[in-house]
């Protein structure tokens, strides 16, 4: 369960913004089995056969790849913001940095099934955020990030009070 706070009149400046983009590799991966079907449907067809295939998949292709990219990791405003999912970081209890072995161990078998996870397999690393809100039964928060030190340390930054 996400919580959704207020939105603030002022503006404070960013402390940490980050998309999760799909690698290279991955697009060309993608626009390749897209390619070898439509070729398959094709099969040397004339007619619609000859080019709806073409038409139809790789651009469905490219959308496809671009929705699996479209989340974006922020740490602004005094809340950590996952795609539409939004934090206030006052209810953050500690936010720790993982590597692939240790997103694996918390999004394991002993895994909580109440925790929130927005996790990409083609990111290794991840931030665990330990939450202190006795309302919300949601334990922690994991997030996929190519950086998960400097994600946490922003998390925790923000929680400071500013002087």
């Amino acid at each position: 369960m996400a919580r959704v706070s207020s939105a603030s009149s002022t503006t404070v400046p960013v402390a940490y913004t980050e998309r999760l983009r799909l690698p290279w590799w991955l697009w060309l991966a993608g626009l390749a089995s897209a390619g070898l079907v439509a070729v398959e449907l094709w099969m040397g067809a004339a007619g619609l056969r000859a080019w709806v295939p073409f038409a139809v998949l790789l651009p469905a292709a490219v959308a496809a790849m671009a929705w699996l990219g479209r989340i974006r990791v922020a740490v602004t405003d005094g809340e950590l913001r996952v795609d539409d999912a939004r934090l206030p970081v006052r209810f953050v209890a500690d936010a720790i940095p993982l590597d692939a072995e240790g997103r694996r161990e918390v999004l394991g078998v002993g895994a909580d099934p109440l925790a929130f996870v927005v996790q990409r397999p083609w990111i290794s690393g991840a931030v665990q955020v330990v939450l202190d809100d006795p309302a919300d039964p949601t334990p922690f928060w994991v997030v996929s990030s190519r950086h998960p030190v400097e994600l946490a340390e922003a998390i925790l930054a923000a929680r400071q009070p500013s002087n």
